[in-house]
């Protein structure tokens, strides 16, 4: 996958700018920028110290191109653990573009995406958990995606994996070793310590994989989808929310047939606000399909705000709507319901004592009155999953998909330890296991899943 080519790329974003950031990674790399950079100290590239920065000007013969920054970083203690060089130059995409160019004239090429990284990995800087978190923390948009993306860039759970995965190849050489000597009926591994083994590493696999629901919701934004019946204002609500005239608000019942959305940073967390399409019986083709897109929005929903219109509640459709709320916790009870009463300002004079148990909250969409205290709950429960977040928590679609088929495996071999099933049979098992964990940190990989991997990265990471 990674050859000893020199590699090139522009590590800022492109564009005009005020700094332009090029980087260059290779066994030559130094020597090509020494070709082209003459320092104000009059010190060749090659005799500076790794780490350190230097002014001076980088030249196209004898033309100057630009007055630049130069920093040198040595192999093995470098961003790819290869010799790497850095050069700071003013952001005129001329400028850029006539560098990169000078440097390519001399043993070096364009960097494919994410090639910077997949150096850094494969030369033992990081495991793939770890690189793949790189591409999470620069597309973070708020404090507890960047959060999430740190712990893991940092270590994350690869500790507590590596430490699993040892103990169980010890246990898969302590098998296959019973195997070599089966004519002599000697036993190596201990059973009892197996399934002891077998059932911490299942509770440290339950814990990673429940994460997963936090994690990725806070990664991709929180779902909040607004639901309840037409022209109870959930496009009026939207657009409190955004502050802003995002979505179409009519009194004609049906307006929304189709789901809208936007999103807001709460507490530190990207929020995805989703107006849906009035709940109600309809034969009109076009809102039924919006209706239908409304339901499904709301198994997704992390958050669901369920709007009744205050100024149509009365005595007779109170059951209704408490049977309807019960219906939604009883199916959902892992969201958060929260019963808003739009119309504050119009409400009927009925008794709402009966709706207490869901804790309403009274507002006026119309005209921003309360719309505060609907954040405030929303941010409640925002806290309470931030707090989840520790080093434990994954985020990573391709680590929880390993992570539950190594939980599999590991309960196949408790099965089978169950069931007296033969040594060599077991052992395939636990190899299972093996492979899985081996994956997940990349201690065993295929060109074809990390090209996938890195290929999602910008070309200058």
């Amino acid at each position: 996958m990674v050859d000893n080519d020199n590699i090139i790329a522009l590590a800022s974003p492109s564009g005009v700018g005020a700094i332009s950031l090029i980087r260059i990674s290779g066994p030559e790399s130094i020597e090509i920028v020494d070709n082209f950079f003459r320092g104000v100290e009059k010190l060749s590239l090659k005799d500076q110290q790794s780490s350190k920065v230097q002014l001076g000007y980088i030249y196209d013969k004898k033309n100057t191109i630009d007055k630049v920054l130069v920093t040198v970083f040595r192999n093995p203690k470098s961003y790819t653990g290869e010799d790497l060089v850095e050069i700071s130059c003013h952001g005129s995409l001329f400028i850029q573009q006539s560098i990169i160019q000078l440097l390519l004239s001399k043993n070096c090429r364009i960097a494919n995406a994410g090639e910077f990284t997949m150096r850094s990995f494969l030369n033992g800087k990081m495991d793939l958990s770890q690189a793949e978190s790189v591409a999470d923390l620069i597309s973070s948009n708020s404090e507890a995606s960047h959060r999430l993306a740190m712990n893991q860039m940092r270590g994350g759970f690869k500790n507590d994996i590596n430490d699993l995965r040892s103990e169980l190849v010890n246990f898969a050489s302590l098998i296959e070793l019973e195997l070599d000597f089966s004519q002599e009926d000697v036993e190596f591994a201990n059973m009892n310590e197996l399934i002891s083994l077998l059932d911490r590493i299942s509770l440290s696999l339950k814990t990673l994989i429940d994460s997963f629901k936090t994690g990725n919701v806070i990664k991709n934004g929180i779902p909040v989808v607004i639901a309840g019946e037409p022209n109870s204002g959930k496009s009026t609500l939207l657009n409190s929310l955004l502050n802003e005239e995002r979505a179409i608000v009519s009194p004609i019942p049906g307006t929304t047939r189709d789901t809208v959305e936007d999103q807001i940073n709460l507490n530190g967390v990207i929020c995805r606000f989703i107006d849906t399409a009035g709940i109600r019986s309809t034969k009109d083709e076009i809102e039924s399909i919006g209706i239908e897109r409304t339901f499904k929005k709301i198994k997704e929903a992390e958050i669901i705000i369920y709007l009744i219109d205050y100024s149509q509640l009365n005595s007779s459709n109170m059951d209704y709507y408490i049977n309807y709320l019960n219906g939604i916790n009883d199916e959902f009870p892992e969201k958060k319901l929260i019963l808003v009463l739009n119309k504050e300002d119009e409400k009927s004079n009925v008794e709402i004592d009966s709706l207490s148990k869901f804790k309403p909250i009274s507002i006026s969409a119309k005209n921003k009155i309360n719309i505060s205290a609907l954040k405030e709950e929303i941010i409640t429960h925002i806290n309470s999953l931030t707090s989840q977040i520790d080093n434990s928590t994954i985020s990573n679609s391709r680590h929880y998909d390993l992570l539950n088929k190594t939980y599999e495996e590991i309960h196949k071999v408790k099965s089978a330890i169950n069931d007296k099933v033969s040594a060599d049979l077991l052992a395939i098992d636990i190899k299972q296991s093996i492979y899985y964990l081996g994956e997940l940190t990349g201690e065993i990989s295929n060109d074809e899943i990390l090209g996938n991997i890195f290929s999602k990265f910008c070309i200058g990471k």
